[in-house]
């Protein structure tokens, strides 16, 4: 069985299973869609603006389209967790350069190409990084497969996909257990940031918090790369959480407040983490973090600000413009998470909940502030990245 499709895992949990009949639901629902978009458009305040032509960086995809080979190759490792002798080596899984292009070509791709985005910062299904699954070295064998294959798709790729690594996580184990893998994937495969899970444990908060000094060798490791994480949950194995729909949340909301109740960035003020999905109950509640970093005597929420970053994993107008209301644009990166946590068509707009190019089009932001968002935060904040697009003919 794989991560995926843990029993402790919501069966309804989109990121966390294959996206099968996506594509024909798109075009199933199309003649619907047109036809309710003048109507519903109003009553969503959108304003329709040109699409944004420039560059467009995709700060937050996965690889939620996985060959079959690898899936089964994830099923044996996991089969095999009473039995380490029968556990299958990372180098065994066998997939021909056709099948990875294939893989992306049909979704990620044509996705990219319809909606103007240019590129996306790729990295293994979040839902499938299953680190509260086995033990140390289940994590370690399973990151150094997925984290090959973002490499291939990337490489074979570049115009499309730059590489964001899965760490291998395990609960109760020293974050230090992650830094060579860190290492091996900026280094040698030239990958540009890296996915943290605040709960390895997959629902049970059973480490400390991000800014306790368990997870200082990771913070190190990051500074001397100059590379900054997305603080990202993966699979929920507690039944009371919804992965998608609650765990996710939880864990942006948490690690946020984690943050305004800790000196982290004291001791390291040139990291830099993402908190995605728009930054889960934050952006809502910002006057709530305000009054409460006050009352506990801390420094206003607005120092955080040089250190956090949210994105726009933020699947309806209204909540984007509040997003961009609340949070300084300088702070906030351009993210769809397609194709990710919710893949249908918004009946409101006729259009699919994804398309968050659309909602940062229509947002009452100056094009300054657009062109930000959609690529200027990106290349500032993931400073390796402006060299693998000028290689990869992206940019001058």
């Amino acid at each position: 069985m794989t991560a995926d499709s843990d029993p402790n895992t919501p069966a309804a949990c989109s990121c966390c299973l294959p996206r099968r009949g996506f594509l024909r639901g798109l075009a199933g629902g199309s003649v619907a869609a047109l036809a309710a978009q003048s109507g519903s458009a109003v009553a969503q305040g959108v304003v329709e603006r040109a699409p944004y032509s420039g560059l467009v960086i995709d700060c937050h995809g996965h690889y939620t389209t996985e060959p079959p080979a690898m899936l089964t190759w994830r099923k044996r490792q996991i089969d095999a967790i009473n039995d380490p002798a029968q556990s299958p080596a990372p180098s065994s899984l066998t997939v021909s350069d056709d099948e990875v292009r294939a893989s992306v070509a049909d979704r990620q791709v044509k996705l990219q190409t319809a909606r103007g985005i240019s590129l996306a910062l790729f990295s293994p299904r979040a839902g499938g990084m299953g680190h509260h699954i086995g033990n140390a070295r289940t994590s370690r064998d399973w990151s150094i497969v997925s984290n090959d294959m973002i490499h291939r798709v990337a490489t074979l790729m570049p115009r499309n996909f730059v590489g964001v690594c899965q760490l291998p996580q395990s609960p109760g184990v020293s974050p230090k257990n992650c830094t060579a893998e860190l290492e091996r994937c900026v280094r040698e495969l030239g990958f540009v940031g890296c996915n943290v899970n605040p709960d390895p444990s997959g629902g049970y908060w059973t480490d400390p918090p991000l800014s306790d000094r368990f997870w200082y060798p990771l913070w190190e490791k990051m500074v001397e790369l100059d590379v900054p994480g997305m603080v990202h949950v993966s699979a929920s194995a507690n039944p009371n959480f919804h992965a998608t729909g609650a765990h996710y949340m939880n864990g942006d909301t948490t690690a946020f407040m984690q943050f305004v109740t800790s000196d982290l960035f004291k001791d390291f003020p040139t990291l830099r983490l993402i908190i995605p999905h728009g930054g889960g109950a934050v952006p809502y509640h910002w006057g709530r973090y305000r009054g409460l970093a006050q009352d506990l005597k801390r420094p206003p929420i607005s120092e955080l600000m040089r250190n956090v970053f949210f994105d726009t994993c933020v699947y309806h107008q209204p909540g984007i413009d509040l997003l961009l209301k609340v949070v300084p644009t300088d702070n906030v990166l351009f993210a769809s998470e397609m194709v990710g946590a919710v893949n249908g068509i918004d009946p409101e707009t006729g259009y699919a909940f994804d398309d968050t190019k659309r909602y940062v089009e229509a947002a009452a932001i100056s094009d300054a502030d657009r062109a930000k968002i959609f690529a200027r935060n990106a290349l500032r904040i993931y400073p390796r990245l402006a060299g693998r697009l000028t290689a990869a003919g992206v940019m001058p």
